[in-house]
């Protein structure tokens, strides 16, 4: 049985043993008044008229009352009846869930057995798998294996083939190196003594300058040097150009021709004039012409080149103008006599360009 199912019983037959009591109350009262009624009426007491009616009115109003409390005592008893007949419909339903809570404990019992039964074959197929894993695994390590070894096999194979025929390839080149390296013997005999002679070249040329400027040498204006095929003419810069100026003057042009007269006669040299300066930087009265000294060492350079060129006659095919400032010094810059050092004007006699002698062996 519910708790509420209890509850509400036990209400009820509160509500019906207290109309019970309501009743049997008002049921006294009324005859008590009968009674009081009667022995008035015997006795002949005398009792005033309302006071008669009000005592009627209230014996009708517990009458009232007591009528009420009968319906409500029948309704209770139906209600009763219907609770009762809930009981009976809630006991049997107790009574079927009882039995079907019995079968159900019954059928989980049956469950967790076979649940057990089912891990222990669960272990088993577990243990059956990990197995056939490591056979599967085993297996396809050994195809992979064959695999691998048969790819390195066709790469071995592939790269013997590719040896084979580099090998040929090679036979082929060192037969044909072997006839450069005779040819090339022969050429290099013709070169050496080529050589030779350029060389003699050079020092005759460097001889002929060293006579012509001798005079120039010993005051210490020009210096001509010689390293095997590299001849060098550096000119101080007061004999040729004004303090900040690039036109080279009258006694600097004599001196140019007389050189480049010299020069004229070679054809297998490069001929540079490089332009070089001290670090002073270039006064404010001449920044709108030269801004740095970049500008007036370039200047110079082109003045030189474009008067043995147009004066002398010297091929412009092997003349070149190059500017380098104040960043290629032969002397310190702290003193004056270093910085005398640094402007100056260099000639300098370069071997032709390799690229154009390698192509002129080519072609014999």
């Amino acid at each position: 049985m519910k708790p509420e199912t209890g509850m509400i019983k036990k209400d009820l037959r509160f509500k019906i043993q207290g109309l019970r009591f309501r009743s049997s109350f008002a049921t006294c009262n009324l005859q008590l008044i009968t009674c009081i009624l009667l022995f008035t009426v015997f006795t002949g007491c005398g009792i005033s008229k309302d006071i008669y009616q009000k005592t009627v009115e209230e014996s009708e109003a517990r009458k009232t009352n007591l009528e009420q409390a009968q319906k409500e005592i029948a309704q209770l008893k139906q209600e009763n009846q219907q609770l009762k007949a809930k009981m009976d419909e809630l006991s049997a339903k107790v009574g079927a869930l009882s039995v079907e809570l019995d079968a159900v404990k019954k059928e989980k019992q049956g469950a967790e057995q076979e649940i057990v039964a089912l891990k222990e074959e669960n272990l088993k197929l577990n243990g059956k798998v990990e197995e056939l894993s490591k056979q599967i695994e085993d297996l396809i390590s050994g195809k992979k294996a064959a695999s691998q070894l048969k790819q390195r096999l066709d790469a071995q194979t592939e790269e013997i083939n590719n040896l084979k025929r580099e090998k040929e390839g090679l036979a082929a080149r060192t037969e044909y190196l072997n006839r450069e390296v005779e040819r090339l013997k022969l050429k290099a005999g013709e070169l050496s003594t080529a050589k030779e002679e350029e060389l003699a070249r050079v020092k005759e040329t460097y001889e002929s300058l060293m006579k012509e400027m001798k005079q120039e040498i010993d005051k210490g204006e020009i210096k001509i040097t010689q390293a095997l095929d590299r001849l060098s003419v550096n000119m101080v810069e007061k004999i040729l150009f004004d303090s900040g100026k690039a036109e080279i003057k009258p006694e600097g042009l004599k001196i140019l021709n007389r050189v480049g007269t010299i020069l004229k006669g070679i054809t297998d040299k490069q001929i540079k004039i490089e332009g070089h300066t001290d670090n002073v930087h270039i006064g404010a009265k001449l920044q709108k012409r030269y801004p740095t000294n970049w500008e007036l060492s370039t200047a110079r350079a082109t003045n030189v080149v474009r008067y043995l060129q147009d004066k002398v006659g010297i091929d412009a095919r092997l003349l070149s103008a190059a500017g380098y400032s104040e960043y290629k010094p032969i002397a310190g810059n702290d003193t004056a006599e270093g910085r005398a050092q640094n402007r100056r004007m260099e000639i300098v006699l370069l071997p032709l360009d390799l690229s154009s002698v390698v192509e002129e062996l080519k072609k014999k």
